[in-house]
């Protein structure tokens, strides 16, 4: 018995030896807090191939945190993660839920993952689901709350978060679905993006169950509202509005038939066609510096206090 403890003993050791070892051969955290701060990290497209995606100013489609509504950053943060602003990088509530739900169906389906794990696993790890994984997740998520402010994280959260084929980040996806740039989105139009985070490429995929988007993104309003982030005018109207995004059904078809070419080898800033109007837009940008209301680092009042989705 005492050798079979010892030898218990010896494995969860080891076990952690190799992934303090690992986690030392990652980036340092603190680096994330430069806003000049640049990395390449690798994206999967709908063939299943990787690519590498720039993340930082290099990239073009970068948007900057003041450029970000105020409206798009809580329609993520109540429909994902209600506690964003009040937990250190983990839920422990949601991981103990996750846990039982896990061991009660034999699986690792449900992770339960934060915002700030979510954006760990984005720019440090890879995507296998493991339990090995979720450790250095949650550690990483540790130290970015302790080095970051949330601003920071959500800012890195909506600028690799997958919208679409070789679609990565909010400035990307705001011009491939609605031909402008992010602070020109409207509230319908970010519950319609916050609502496909699930799912983009089957489950909320816009162009496959149009229906389900729209009824989750009128979830997300909802809870706009009752948190204080839009008056009464605003909720009814932002529910008045259809997002047109049926004209964008050609060119999603042909990237999903036709793997992306990138002229570059050393970044995915040119993941697939873009129309004219896109090109203009990022003229325009260069130009423009609107004046974006941003959200407080701390909760709007009423907030919810479970999060809606449970992202891996």
């Amino acid at each position: 018995m005492k050798k079979l403890i010892l030898y218990i003993f010896l494995a969860i050791t080891a076990y952690l030896a190799y992934i303090a070892i690992s986690l030392s051969m990652t980036p340092p955290v603190s680096d994330l807090a430069d806003k000049k701060f640049n990395t390449t990290i690798q994206v999967k497209d709908w063939q299943g191939e990787f690519h590498p995606f720039v993340v930082g100013p290099k990239n073009r489609y970068w948007t900057p945190s003041g450029r970000i509504p105020a409206e798009m950053k809580w329609a993520v943060i109540l429909a994902e993660d209600a506690n964003f602003y009040k937990h250190e990088g983990f839920d422990v509530k949601a991981i103990k839920n996750a846990i039982k739900y896990d061991l009660e169906k034999r699986s690792l389906k449900r992770g339960a993952s934060t915002i700030t794990q979510q954006t760990a696993k984005n720019l440090f790890l890879s995507r296998e689901k493991t339990i090995t994984r979720k450790l250095k997740e949650i550690y990483l998520a540790y130290r970015m709350e302790q080095e970051l402010t949330k601003g920071r994280i959500i800012e890195f959260y909506l600028n690799v978060v997958e919208l679409g084929p070789m679609v990565y980040g909010i400035g990307h996806g705001s011009r491939y679905y609605f031909g402008k740039s992010p602070s020109e989105l409207t509230p319908r139009e970010c519950a319609f993006l916050a609502a496909m985070l699930p799912g983009p490429r089957v489950a909320y995929n816009p162009y496959k169950n149009l229906g389900k988007v729209l009824k989750r993104s009128n979830m997300i309003l909802g809870l706009l509202r009752k948190n204080g982030v839009l008056s009464e005018d605003e909720y009814q109207a932002a529910l008045a509005q259809s997002p047109n995004v049926g004209r964008m059904q050609q060119k999603v078809d042909a990237v999903i038939s036709v793997p992306p070419v990138f002229s570059s080898p050393s970044s995915a800033r040119q993941e697939t066609p873009e129309t004219a109007v896109e090109k203009n837009q990022e003229q325009q940008e260069k130009t423009e510096q609107p004046a974006v209301t941003q959200p407080a680092e701390t909760a709007p009042q009423n907030n919810s206090t479970e999060s809606q989705t449970e992202k891996k």
